[in-house]
C-alpha cells in the first residue's frame, strides 16, 4: 500500500516524505502518514487523577517526525536510558530524547489557516539542522531519523558500507578531541558500466589518487597533501587481516613506486596507511577508499559540479570536451575530468594533481551550499551514493562514525582547507624521469607542520588570557644573554629518539657547533614525548645558546636543576625526546608553509590551464 493507507509498503521512497510544515517551516519527515499532513494524531489518553484539562479544543501532539528537521538521531529500538528516555508534559504530549520541550499554542480558526494572507506567507526559516553532509570526494553523510523506518534505513545505509580492518595501522575508534588524519584513496580499479577507458584492466585496485587529510583538533582548518603516485618509496612489511580471520604478513619493498602499497601482492588500505605514516612521521588515523564509480554517482547526486577550463578541450583518450570557461559536470563527464592527463600542463601527473585538487574544491563548496543542504531528495541521493561508493576501515566503518567524523569535519571553513602537494622532484636515478623522490629540504618542514598541527592559512583563533600570559612567559626564557657554544657545558641523553642519536648529536655539536664540553651518556631513565633542556638558574644562558644552536622552542626549556658532567662540573642536560628528527634538523615545526610548495584553498574556484 501506499503511504496514504492504512499500512505502509516496502517500496516506499523515504525522499517522497518530506513535507513542509507550514507552523513551523520545517521539513519534516513523515514516515507514518501522508505526505500532504502537517501533523500526526497521536491516541489520545485519559488525564491523570486531579489534572486539570485546559479549555478549548484539542492540539495534536508534536510528531516523531519532526525529530528529522533537528537532525537527532533516533534510539535503538527497545533501549531506553535515563537521560534518553521519552517524557510527558501535563498535557501528555511526548518529547523525543535530546528534543526541547516546547507548549503547544492553540491552532488558529479554520478560516485564518486557509486564509489567502496564509497561503502567500512565506515559510519560516527552519531552525533546526536536518542534515550533515561533508564531502571530499569520498565521502558524503545524511543523518535522517523518525521511528522504526527511519531506523531501518539507516541500517540498510550501514549495510551499503564496506568496511576492512587494518589492525594496528589505524586508530580503533574516531576522537573528537584530538586531530585527525584520515588517507583518501582513489582505485585504478575497474567496477561499473563505462569504465573500460580508465585504469588498468586487471588491476587490483592500485593507489591511483592518495590524499592525506589532517584535520585541526581545534577543527578550525585543514591539510589536504596529494601523495603523487609515482614517487619512488619504501614500503614496511604490512601485517594484513585474511577472510578466514587470520593475519598474513606481506613482505615491504624498497625503492619502488608508491601506488604499489595498495593491491599488489594482495596488500590493503592499512598497508597504504602504514606507507604514509613511515613516509612523513603522521600517524595516520583512517582511510576511505573508492573507485571511479564514486566520481560518478557522488557528481550526479548533487546535481554537478562546477570547474572552469582556460582553454577549449577536446581529449581523445578521456573523451572530454569542453570550450574555455565555466561548466558544471557530472557523471561521466566529471571522471572524464579528473582522469584528464593530456590536457593540462606539462600531461604530467603533478599538473593532474592539481586539477584534481581544484575539482574536491568546487565539489566541498557544492556540499555545503544551499541548493543541496535544503532538498531532502538530494541528501538522501546523497546518502546512497556515498556509502555504496565507500570503503573504510573498522574504526569508522558505521553510519553513526561516519555522522560524527562528518559533524566535525562541517566545523572547517572552506577557507580554512589547504591544498598541497607533497614536494617531489625528478628522479636522479633515470635518465628520462618517469618517477619521482621527496625533496627533503620542502617536505620536512610540511611534514612537521601537519605533525604539530600547524595550519597551512593564517587561522584567527580567540586564546583565553591566561593561555595568553604562560605562552608569553615561556617564550621569555629564550630572550637574554646567551654564552658562547664553547662555554656551553651538556650532557645528552636519548629519552625516546632513534637509536644513536645521542652520539649522532654529540659529533655535530663539538664538529659543527663548537659546543666543545659536551658528553653523551646514553639512554635517559624515562622516555619523553618532547625533547627537554633542563637546567639551573645561573646556567640560563648556557641554556639559551643551546637552545638556538638545536632550534628549540620555548616550550623544551625546564628550569630547575642541572647535574654534573663526566668531570664532576655542573652540566645543563639535553633529552632528545620522540620528536627528535636528527641533528641539525629544528625540533620545532615551522609557522609558515616552505616556500615554493604548491598551495590552493578549498573555497577558491580557479580555471584549470
Amino acid at each position: 500500500m501506499d503511504a496514504q493507507g492504512h499500512g505502509r509498503g516496502d517500496d516506499i521512497d523515504p525522499a517522497d516524505q518530506w513535507v513542509l510544515n507550514p507552523e513551523t517551516g520545517d521539513y519534516e519527515l513523515r514516515l507514518d502518514s501522508s505526505p500532504g499532513q502537517s501533523s500526526v494524531p497521536t491516541p489520545r489518553r485519559a488525564p491523570r487523577p486531579g489534572a486539570a484539562r485546559a479549555p478549548g479544543p484539542r492540539q495534536p501532539s508534536d510528531p516523531a517526525g519532526r525529530r528529522a528537521s533537528r537532525g537527532e538521531r533516533p534510539g535503538q529500538p527497545g533501549s531506553r536510558s535515563r537521560s534518553s528516555a521519552p517524557s510527558r508534559d501535563e498535557s501528555g504530549t511526548r518529547d523525543l530524547p535530546g528534543q526541547r520541550r516546547r507548549r503547544a499554542a492553540p491552532p488558529e480558526p479554520p478560516d485564518r489557516r486557509r486564509g489567502k494572507a496564509a497561503r502567500k506567507r512565506p515559510p519560516k526559516k527552519s531552525r533546526g539542522k536536518r542534515v550533515l553532509i561533508w564531502g571530499s570526494g569520498a565521502l558524503a553523510v545524511v543523518l535522517v531519523g523518525a521511528g522504526t523506518s527511519a531506523y531501518l534505513y539507516l541500517e540498510h545505509l550501514n549495510s551499503n558500507i564496506k568496511t576492512t580492518d587494518v589492525g594496528s595501522a589505524g586508530a580503533k575508534g574516531f576522537s573528537k578531541d584530538k586531530a585527525v588524519n584520515i588517507l583518501v584513496i582513489g582505485t585504478d580499479k575497474r567496477t561499473g558500466e563505462g569504465n573500460g577507458g580508465y585504469g588498468d584492466k586487471n588491476s587490483a585496485g592500485h593507489a591511483d589518487t592518495t590524499l592525506l587529510l589532517h584535520v585541526s583538533k581545534d577543527r578550525s582548518n585543514a591539510t589536504v597533501m596529494s601523495i603523487p603516485r609515482d614517487l619512488i618509496t619504501d614500503i614496511p612489511d604490512c601485517p594484513t587481516k585474511q577472510s578466514d580471520g587470520s593475519t598474513k604478513v606481506i613482505p615491504g619493498s624498497v625503492q619502488v613506486r608508491f601506488n604499489t602499497s595498495l593491491g599488489q601482492g594482495g596488500r590493503d588500505a592499512g598497508c597504504a596507511m602504514r606507507t604514509v605514516t613511515e613516509l612523513t612521521g603522521v600517524q595516520v588515523d583512517h582511510f576511505m577508499l573508492a573507485d571511479f564509480d564514486a566520481v560518478k554517482t557522488l557528481t550526479s547526486a548533487v546535481g554537478g559540479v562546477e570547474v572552469c577550463v582556460a582553454k577549449d578541450i577536446d581529449d581523445p583518450k578521456s573523451h572530454l570536451k569542453l570550450s574555455a570557461g565555466k561548466h558544471t559536470i557530472e557523471g561521466e563527464q566529471a571522471l572524464a575530468f579528473v582522469r584528464t592527463r593530456d590536457s593540462f600542463g606539462n600531461r604530467s601527473d603533478l599538473d593532474r594533481i592539481q586539477v584534481q585538487q581544484q575539482f574536491l574544491g568546487s565539489l566541498m563548496r557544492k556540499l555545503k551550499s544551499d541548493s543541496t543542504l535544503s532538498s531532502p531528495t538530494r541528501m538522501l541521493d546523497l546518502a546512497e551514493a556515498a556509502t555504496k561508493a565507500l570503503e573504510v576501515d573498522t574504526g569508522i566503518g558505521s553510519i553513526n562514525k561516519l555522522k560524527d567524523v562528518g559533524l566535525e569535519m562541517k566545523k572547517v571553513n572552506p577557507k580554512n582547507i589547504t591544498f598541497t602537494t607533497l614536494p617531489v622532484e625528478d628522479n636522479p636515478a633515470e635518465e628520462v624521469p618517469t618517477t619521482v623522490v621527496v625533496e627533503p629540504v620542502k617536505a620536512e618542514p610540511l611534514f612537521a607542520m601537519i605533525r604539530d598541527d600547524v595550519s597551512l592559512t593564517e587561522v584567527k583563533q580567540q586564546e583565553k588570557a591566561d593561555a595568553k600570559k604562560a605562552k608569553a612567559a615561556q617564550a621569555k626564557l629564550l630572550e637574554g644573554p646567551k654564552s658562547d657554544p664553547a662555554e656551553v657545558r651538556v650532557n645528552v641523553y636519548n629519552g625516546g629518539a632513534p637509536a644513536g642519536s645521542a652520539q649522532e648529536t654529540l659529533t655535530w655539536l663539538q664538529n659543527n657547533e663548537g659546543v666543545l664540553k659536551s658528553t653523551q651518556l646514553g639512554n635517559a631513565p624515562a622516555e619523553v614525548a618532547k625533547t627537554q633542556l633542563a637546567y639551573a638558574p645561573d646556567q640560563a644562558d648556557q641554556a639559551r645558546r643551546l637552545a638556538e644552536v638545536m632550534g628549540l622552542p620555548a616550550s623544551a626549556m625546564k628550569p630547575g636543576e642541572s647535574e654534573e658532567n663526566a668531570q664532576g662540573l655542573p652540566a645543563i642536560v639535553l633529552t632528545l625526546g620522540k620528536d627528535f628528527k636528527g641533528a641539525g634538523v629544528p625540533v620545532n615545526a615551522p609557522t609558515k608553509a616552505p616556500e615554493g610548495i604548491q598551495k590552493v584553498e578549498a573555497d577558491k574556484a580557479v580555471c584549470s590551464e
